[in-house]
């Protein structure tokens, strides 16, 4: 591959690992097509604003992924149990 097309890969990669970094999926990908290019999952890496303004983006450790997954869970199970309140006045 040549340099041009090696860099413009890079800059592809990178693109994409900034979208995934905002928790999005994106476009035109699978969560299949992010692992088998070696990128990670949406929500395995976030980005943090540092004191200067300056965007850094931090891989979650396996601790923090399992914790944000079982609290998602709860909460849909909380929300399911929650039972239909009409508020319309009769």
């Amino acid at each position: 591959m040549c340099m041009a097309c090696e860099m413009g890969e890079q800059e592809r990669l990178w693109e994409l690992v900034e979208i995934i970094s905002t928790g999005k999926l994106p476009d035109g990908h699978t969560l299949d097509d992010l692992r088998a290019m070696g990128l990670p999952l949406p929500g395995e890496i976030y980005r943090e604003e540092q004191k200067d303004g300056t965007i850094v983006i931090k891989q979650r450790s396996p601790k923090e992924i399992a914790a944000l997954k079982s609290k998602k869970t709860k909460a849909k199970n909380t929300k399911s149990k929650a039972s239909f309140v009409c508020d319309t006045p009769q």
